[in-house]
């Protein structure tokens, strides 16, 4: 008479053998989920200020942007 113990853990080795892709698709759910949520948060934090847009670009304190300063080129430069 076999032990009821060998014969359980023989069957559930012999079954873990027969899974196939189980991992593999687990791991691809995990990072599809994941990834899904990194994705839904980089586009819905655009409307954290409910989504009211005033139109102007003055930055956020409502200053003019800075104007460009001018370069000056020598006679030594390449683009003189």
């Amino acid at each position: 008479m076999t032990d009821t113990a060998t014969t359980a853990v023989t069957a559930l080795l012999a079954a873990t053998g027969r899974q196939g892709p189980g991992d593999t698709l687990r791991i691809v759910l995990l990072v599809s989920i994941v990834g899904a949520a990194l994705l839904a948060w980089f586009l819905l934090r655009g409307y954290r200020n409910g989504g009211a847009d005033t139109g102007d670009d003055a930055g956020p304190q409502g200053d003019a942007p800075a104007a460009p300063t001018p370069t000056r080129n020598g006679p030594g430069d390449a683009n003189a």
